[in-house]
């Protein structure tokens, strides 16, 4: 039986985040099932899917009804295998996306502190000056923009904003690897052992550089929180610490990667709008805006309610898993006019929910924000004449939350 047995709800059959076609391009599909059902059921992964800007926006505002709890769980059950690999060195537990009050208040408190305008700062500086040799690298010809700038330059601030070591760099991005797939995809039972493993060697690392930096503390985020628990233990533990910088470690890439990827796809697909960016820089913070709600690196998130509750005229029971379709909700067109447009001119896309909203906004948008505007200010200065690769075929990563080109291919001109 499934949960959406003990409530009378609309149920779409045929809804399936993981399916080849959504998968490519989920944006039709979000749009039709907004218009025809706003709230429904999927039995193909046993949640009530919202769709509409305002029911989201009301999950996002009532963190008492709707729990974050969920937000980190596999979508599907684990192997036995893979459950006794986690289990054996995994140790794991929610400190802020997937956090309630009032643990989420005291923890994210502290976390604001190592976020702070000062830090990120600092910071800008160094994302310049990694981006530059990144986009320096780059030779005239065909170049995969992934590979070569919005990858590695998120991977390596975020790890330098927690502190890891430049020599650990290549080994954290493989553990980091199919992430995703773990807890937002379908993982096959070999898929779900290799990534298993990986998350605990992972874990692992990260309880050893809390513990040195305990003893030795820096000028970085983690040594930041460590100040904060020398000071008060009952603040923050070493092992929320732990937590912190596992979590962020893979958060703080992932999403830049993915929604700086996207950002540049739609500038060079209309190309109007990118000769605009490279006539007028100050253009570089409206096209982010758009491009954060036209394509979403987040375009779905989860929730699960703390007793019953009716969304969108819905009856929806306590315990009930809830998708939020953040990429419908940014095209919705109660709120955002022309929402199928992508336009770097209007005057309403700042409204999107890509960062979501109330206490779970993301701590690290101004720092993506940033990451963003100096790789997009440094393409629109360096090559104005790139163009995207005609036939290329984009693919995604196989989850239900995640979303961006595993590459985006450009032809790189020759300097002049």
């Amino acid at each position: 039986m499934t949960s959406a047995e003990t409530a009378s709800c609309p149920v779409h059959q045929n809804f399936d985040p993981l399916e080849e076609t959504y998968l490519a391009d989920p944006y039709p599909t979000m749009s039709a099932v907004r218009a025809e059902v706003p709230v429904f059921y999927s039995p193909e992964v046993d949640m009530w899917v919202v769709t509409r800007y305002g029911d989201i926006e009301s999950v996002f505002k009532d963190p008492g009804s709707y729990s974050a709890s969920i937000g980190q769980r596999p979508v599907f059950p684990l192997t036995d295998e893979a459950r006794e690999i986690v289990r054996g060195g995994f140790h794991a537990t929610p400190v802020m996306s997937d956090c309630d009050p009032p643990r989420h208040t005291r923890i994210r408190k502290h976390n604001m502190k190592g976020f702070s305008a000062r830090r990120t700062a600092v910071l800008e500086p160094k994302v310049w000056a990694k981006a530059t040799e990144l986009v320096d690298a780059i030779e005239p010809g065909r170049v995969d923009l992934v590979s070569a700038v919005t990858y590695p330059l998120p991977a390596y601030m975020i790890f330098t904003f927690i502190g890891f070591p430049d020599a650990d760099m290549d080994m954290l991005k493989r553990w980091c690897g199919n992430r995703m797939l773990f807890s937002w995809g379908r993982p096959s039972p070999e898929e779900q052992k290799d990534i298993a493993g990986n998350m605990v060697r992972y874990w692992r690392y990260c309880e050893e550089f809390v513990a040195d930096r305990a003893k030795n503390p820096r000028d970085d985020f983690t040594s930041d929180l460590v100040r904060i628990h020398r000071d008060d233990p009952e603040a923050v533990s070493l092992e929320e610490i732990v937590n912190v910088a596992y979590g962020l470690s893979f958060a703080g890439h992932e999403t830049t990667t993915n929604y700086t990827s996207n950002i540049i796809r739609r500038l060079l697909t209309h190309r109007s709008q990118w000769e605009d960016v490279c006539a007028d820089r100050e253009l570089v913070t409206d096209a982010i805006e758009e491009g954060l709600r036209y394509d979403s690196s987040i375009i779905a998130w989860r929730r699960i309610t703390t007793r019953p509750v009716t969304l969108g005229g819905v009856d929806i029971p306590e315990g009930g898993k809830i998708m939020l379709l953040l990429g419908a909700a940014n095209r919705d067109p109660e709120v955002f006019h022309a929402p199928e447009s992508f336009d770097i001119h209007r005057d309403d896309s700042r409204s999107h929910l890509a960062f979501g909203k109330g206490i779970h906004f993301c701590l690290g948008a101004a720092l993506a924000r940033m990451e963003a505007r100096i790789v997009l200010e440094l393409l629109a200065e360096r090559a104005p004449g790139m163009t995207l690769v005609e036939e290329q075929e984009y693919t995604f990563p196989a989850n239900i939350s995640f979303r961006g080109p595993r590459r985006l291919l450009v032809d790189w001109p020759a300097a002049t």
